[in-house]
């Protein structure tokens, strides 16, 4: 089966770094983009940050732009999501998800894959 496993989140202060990562066992994930999406319990889920089939163009929600740095190593199946500047409004359960074609987008439904998430808790 296909699975999208995250790790790396935690509680960390604010202005502090993590680093997620997001690994794809079952189907390659070469030929799609992939994409980070969050959300908070009880709110709608937002996207985060995506980046293209070889990781040759990336694509940022304003909330994370240069704050965020979405990368991927095919090789490995695994993409990664490094989160400088962190705020405490960037708490929120952390979801990889992989698309079903090759470009970097914020829409939801073009991501047909999604891991079960991993919890990034910022402190004031």
């Amino acid at each position: 089966q296909v699975q999208l496993v995250e790790s790396g989140g935690g509680l960390v202060q604010a202005g502090g770094s993590l680093r997620l990562s997001c690994v794809v066992s079952g189907r390659t994930i070469s030929t799609r983009a992939m994409g980070w999406f969050r959300q908070t319990p009880g709110k709608e889920r937002d996207f985060g940050a995506a980046i293209g089939w070889n990781g040759g163009s990336t694509y940022y929600a304003d909330s994370v732009k240069g704050r965020f740095t979405i990368s991927r190593d095919n090789a490995k199946n695994t993409v990664y999501l490094q989160m400088n500047s962190l705020k405490p409004e960037d708490t929120a359960v952390y979801y990889c998800a992989a698309s079903r074609s090759w470009r970097p987008t914020q829409n939801g439904d073009e991501y047909d894959y999604w891991g079960q998430g991993t919890q990034v808790t910022v402190s004031t």
